[in-house]
This record gives structure tokens, C-alpha cells and sequence, in this order.
């Protein structure tokens, strides 16, 4: 492979380190980003002040709907790989335009997603200086946050730097050690009030469709992340077996615990002096209710960790995304580069660092408040993966007709997609009770970014045919048929 004349000193070309990710380390990927964790500590309690007793049919709803979009990406997956897949599938399906504006919201997903990690990390670092007995007032100080974010920013992008196996491996022991203390908590909570039969949460006393429909988007919010395996495709073994199931099972896992957290969170603080929507460690107050308030600080170490996991595997996803929109020079051909030793997208992940790091220190200043950003940021991933969900669900299709294996059965799922998506675009906008400031105005910040990609690549289309040969012959070389050039190789 030849090397970018223009790549910078230890870069070499756009070649990633392949086959050094396994099933279980793709299935990581996915699992830390749509980080199950949190969810139960930080999004249930955003879920039950919007959609109430209803709230586990909004996570029972938004797992079927993304099962029919993984449907369509997964046309894509078993039969082409590449890094950053979802950029390269959709452009395969509906041109450079397209495929440009679902990397282009990919890009604003894994960021805010990110920086939801980021605020989450904060929430329970500070929970647990809290604990150690730091006064509450240099808590909640500006530096204080600012530190926290750039602790867990600064570990994150060394791993990111360094190598993507390693912390694949980290993110999937972390994440397992905390899913396992939440359940025991669950577990808890079932012998302690017996047979959780709660007719309320059953019948969902109280809630309206409308409700429904906005807590789907906060359900997006908890399942994005599935199609995360599809970012690592120069990197897998097996890609094109590996990552479809990694993106089916991570969507199948965690929709399933979600279900059964939410009606357990909703089921056990019945009663409670606060609501569920009120409580800013839900977890750590369930753990007091059930008389077992030692679990509060390894549950809150295992949240604090998971949400650091949470932000390493955007900077990784969302690295590989820009990563390789640079090298088919949609964006500067810099960030398509790869470091000459560790194989690893070295400038993409500083990018998104960086980016990171600007917008996270502009929210606080102008809002520190943790809990309250941690919303606001994960609202504004959520619109982001929509986007790129509608995109690749409309060109599933569309790819299948160009290469003569369109069947009805397509068809069906795409338009199911399309449909069920249709329900937290529309509850994102329309609601009952109305949204107020500032929360009603971000689907529309959105759209202007939206706009503002759809105007970038519009005024690429001259390169339009160029793109579509980069992006087709990466989908069409046979998976891992090139390695990475030896750091030796690159000096000569």
C-alpha cells in the first residue's frame, strides 16, 4: 500500500492493525458504548419523569425499533467491512451525499455521546469524593468538574492512542464487574418485596402516548451503540461474522436489562420520600432501601468506571469514522491517517479529544450543573444517531437493488425501520406536557448542524465519483487483505 505523500510523521498510509479484535472484544465496543451502567444510574430516572409507569414499555419499544434498523445495517455487515462501516455502507447505498451526512451525524452522536460519558464520570467521582469527606461546596466548584472531565478525558485518549485491544479487554471486565453488582442489587429488590407483580408499572397508570413517544427518544439515548462493532471492521476477526452478531446480541442484551432495571428501579422506590425522576443516584438510594447501603460504593465505583468506559469507546468509534472519511478526503486527508507503531487513527482520536474537551468546558461554564448537562448532552446524541438510523435504513434497500439481491422481505424491514423511527422523531418535537427551555429548542440547534453537512457535502458532489470508487474498494477488498507497513518500512 502506498503512503499519503502528505501523512505526517508517524503516520503511515490508512491501514489499521487487523485481526487483533476477537468476538467478545467487538462485542465490548458495542456493549461499553451503549454502557448499560448507565442507564441504570443516571437515565432511569430521566425515563420515569418523562414516560412514568410507562416506562419500560419506552425501552421495550425502542429495543424492537432498533432491531429492525440493526436489520438493515447488518445487509451491510455480512457481506462488506471496512473501518467506520456505516459511513461507507450508507454512501454505498445512496452516494457520497448521503453517506456524508450519516458520518457527519455520527460524528456529533459519538461526541455528545462522549461527553455524556464524561459527565456521568464526574457525577460519581464527585458522589464518591463526597464519601470520602471533600466539602460539598468544592464539590460542586467549576474546577472541581473541570478536573474530573479531564482525568477520565486524558485516560481515555492515551487508550485510544495506544492500543484498541487493550482497551477493548478493559472496557468489557469493567462493564462486566458493575452489570454484575446492579443485578445483585435487582436481585435484592425481588426476595426483599417478593413477587414483583406492580399493576401500576403493568397497566401504565398515568401515562399518554405522547409520553411514551418522548421517552423513546431518552430510550434511544440508552441503546445507541449497538452499531458501534461496525467502526472496527479493518480491525475484527472474522468481520463479516463477527460484527453482525455483535450488533445484533449487544441491541438483544442490553434492551432486555433495560426493561427489567427500569421496572425494578420504578418497583423498588415506590414510596420513597422522593420520586425516582428526583433521586441523582438511584441506585445508591435503592441500595439504602433495601438495607444494604455498603453496595453504594462499589456500585458507584463500578458507574464511575463504566462511564469512563462509556467515553473510550466513542473517542474510539468516533475516531474511526472521521478517521476514514479523511482518507477518502471528505474531510483533510490528515485525520485519515494511521500512527506507523500502534496502528491506531493517533489524529482522528486527538480530534475528537480536543473537540471533546472544548465543548464540555463551554457547557460547564456555562452550566455546571452535572446532572442537568449529563441530560442535555445525551439528548443531543440521541438526535444524532437518529439521523444516522433513518440514513442506513433507507439505503439497505437501495444497496441490495444495485447488486441484484433485493427481496421483498427488505423491503418490509427497512419500511418497519423508517416507520418506528418515525415515533421519537415526532415525540421529540410534539409533547404533552410541552418541553421548556432549554431543552425544547435542541432539536432545532440539530437540524441547523444537519443542514450546515448537508450543505458541506452538497458542495463535494464534483468529487462525488471519487469518493464512491474510494469508499467501493474498500468494501470490496476482501477482509484483512492488506496489513499494517512495518515502522522500519516507513522510515526507509
Amino acid at each position: 500500500m502506498a503512503i499519503s505523500s502528505s501523512a505526517p510523521a508517524g503516520a503511515v498510509g490508512t491501514t489499521l492493525r487487523a485481526n487483533c479484535l476477537n468476538y467478545w472484544e467487538v462485542l465490548a465496543q458495542s456493549i461499553a458504548l451503549i454502557s448499560p451502567t448507565m442507564t441504570a444510574a443516571l437515565i432511569v430516572p430521566a425515563m420515569y419523569g418523562t414516560a412514568g409507569n410507562g416506562s419500560w414499555m419506552a425501552y421495550a419499544f425502542g429495543m424492537v425499533m432498533l432491531i429492525f434498523v440493526a436489520l438493515c445495517l447488518n445487509e451491510f455487515a455480512k457481506r462488506s467491512t471496512t473501518s467506520g462501516s456505516m459511513y461507507a455502507y450508507v454512501t454505498r447505498g445512496m452516494g457520497s451525499v448521503g453517506g456524508g451526512l450519516t458520518g457527519w451525524c455520527l460524528i456529533w452522536a459519538y461526541l455528545f455521546i462522549g461527553l455524556a460519558g464524561l459527565t456521568g464520570f464526574t457525577n460519581f467521582a464527585e458522589i464518591l469524593l463526597g464519601m470520602l469527606g471533600v466539602p460539598a461546596g468544592m464539590l460542586s466548584s467549576l474546577w472541581m468538574s473541570l478536573l474530573c472531565c479531564a482525568v477520565c478525558l486524558g485516560t481515555s485518549w492515551v487508550l485510544a492512542f495506544k492500543d484498541v485491544r487493550l482497551s477493548a479487554v478493559l472496557m468489557l471486565v469493567l462493564e462486566g464487574v458493575s452489570i454484575a453488582l446492579i443485578v445483585a442489587l435487582a436481585i435484592i429488590v425481588l426476595f426483599h418485596k417478593g413477587i414483583p407483580v406492580d399493576h401500576a408499572q403493568l397497566t401504565m397508570k398515568g401515562t399518554s402516548f405522547s409520553m411514551i413517544a418522548f421517552g423513546v427518544v431518552i430510550a434511544i439515548f440508552s441503546l445507541v451503540g449497538f452499531e458501534a462493532a461496525t467502526a472496527f471492521g479493518d480491525e475484527a476477526k472474522a468481520p463479516l461474522v463477527n460484527i453482525p452478531k455483535a450488533v445484533i446480541w449487544s441491541l438483544l442484551l442490553t434492551g432486555a436489562f433495560f426493561v427489567f432495571i427500569t421496572y425494578m428501579e420504578v418497583y423498588g422506590t415506590h414510596g420513597y420520600s422522593q420520586t425516582l425522576d428526583q433521586l441523582t443516584a438511584p441506585l445508591n438510594t435503592l441500595a439504602t432501601i433495601m438495607h444494604v447501603g455498603w453496595l453504594g460504593v462499589p456500585i458507584s465505583i463500578g458507574a464511575m468506571v463504566s462511564f469512563f468506559s462509556l467515553n473510550l469507546s466513542c473517542m474510539n468509534s468516533g475516531a474511526r469514522v472521521m478517521f476514514k472519511m479523511g482518507s477518502h478526503k471528505v474531510f483533510h486527508e490528515s485525520v485519515g491517517v494511521a500512527h506507523a507503531k500502534n496502528s491506531t487513527p493517533h489524529v482522528a482520536s486527538t480530534v475528537v479529544a480536543i473537540m471533546m474537551a472544548v465543548v464540555v468546558t463551554g457547557l460547564f461554564i456555562w452550566h455546571n450543573n452535572v446532572t442537568d448537562l449529563f441530560g442535555y448532552v445525551g439528548t443531543f446524541g440521541a438526535f444524532g444517531f437518529l439521523g444516522a438510523y433513518y440514513l442506513v435504513s433507507i439505503a439497505a434497500p437501495l444497496y441490495l437493488k444495485k447488486i441484484g439481491e433485493l427481496q421483498p422481505k427488505h423491503i418490509i424491514i427497512s419500511v418497519m425501520a423508517v416507520l418506528l423511527l418515525t415515533v421519537p422523531a415526532i415525540g421529540s418535537v410534539y409533547t404533552n406536557p410541552p418541553l421548556t427551555a432549554p431543552v425544547k429548542y435542541f432539536v432545532y440547534i440539530f437540524l441547523a448542524y444537519f443542514v450546515a453537512g448537508l450543505v458541506m457535502c452538497l458542495a463535494q458532489r464534483g468529487r462525488a465519483s471519487e469518493v464512491m470508487d474510494s469508499v467501493t474498494k474498500d468494501l470490496e477488498l476482501p477482509a484483512h487483505a492488506t496489513t499494517a507497513i512495518p515502522a522500519e518500512q516507513t522510515a526507509a
